[in-house]
């Protein structure tokens, strides 16, 4: 059995930190939160008027941000003297826990800045662990090549090649790239929520066209199947994870489950008790 598509999003474009231009599409309207995943961007442009002013220092808590590089430089720097470099093909892997405050902020480089950013929730028992930061340089991803394509395993396990993304609950992040009219099957656990992503060419699942830019959310039961078209190379985003069926109460940078929760983090922002 194959999982069918229930709904296909565009997005909307919007602007975040200090006026970076953005997709939004899990976080915006028509798509609040897909379990465990809060929000999922897709950043890009040629234009440094676009990107340059970054993510200057914000504060953070209660889940987890994944940022992954295809192409351009962001400087990572944050309260617990953590600092990164993301580069083409790298990804940075943060855990907000109990708080940190960080910057994002672009390298001036030629050319294209393109990328994604994944909010991951966390469990309420995890929701206050000590933060944490994993730098992964692009090196570091696995990357599978099949007949039809590749596979670079950010996290989870693909033909037992397991990605080096060590996140706290049960997460698949793939970056796949199918040659023209090729096909591929990845086993998804039953129960988990799953999407993807095309940034590139375009999806074919059971009569359903998933275009460039927007993302499909799938069924909860069994493969993952989808197919590139017969006229262009298809690169997308597959993302699935194990929900965590709890409560969630959102303020801006906070994720808890009681809006007395995050009441309280805006107040620990606001004496300087987030961060220890």
């Amino acid at each position: 059995m194959n999982r069918n598509i229930i709904n296909i999003y565009d997005g909307v474009q919007t602007s975040d930190g200090a006026g970076v231009k953005l997709r939004r599409i899990i976080g915006g309207p028509d798509l609040n939160m897909l379990d465990p995943f809060l929000l999922f961007d897709e950043f890009g442009s040629d234009n440094p008027d676009d990107y340059i002013a970054g993510f200057p220092p914000h504060p953070h808590r209660g889940f987890e941000t994944i940022t992954y590089m295809l192409n351009g430089k962001f400087r990572h720097k944050d309260s617990a003297g953590n600092e990164g470099l993301l580069s083409d093909g790298s990804v940075q892997w943060m855990t907000a826990g109990r708080g940190v405050i960080h910057s994002e902020m672009p390298e001036k480089t030629d050319g294209l800045v393109r990328g994604f950013q994944l909010w991951l929730n966390l469990p309420k028992k995890l929701k206050m662990i000590d933060p944490s930061y994993n730098d992964i340089p692009s090196k570091d991803i696995p990357e599978v090549n099949i007949e039809n394509g590749r596979i670079r395993v950010i996290s989870g396990t693909y033909k037992d090649v397991k990605g080096p993304g060590a996140p706290h609950t049960g997460v698949v992040y793939f970056d796949v790239e199918l040659n023209q009219s090729e096909s591929i099957e990845i086993p998804i656990d039953d129960f988990w929520n799953t999407f993807i992503y095309v940034y590139s060419g375009q999806a074919c699942v059971g009569g359903h066209n998933i275009l460039q830019g927007q993302l499909a959310v799938f069924s909860q039961k069994g493969l993952l199947r989808f197919s590139s078209s017969s006229s262009s190379v298809l690169q997308c985003i597959v993302v699935s994870g194990e929900p965590i069926n709890e409560p969630v109460a959102r303020g801006g940078p906070f994720v808890m489950n009681t809006k007395a929760e995050v009441l309280q983090a805006f107040n620990d922002y606001q004496t300087g008790a987030l961060v220890k």
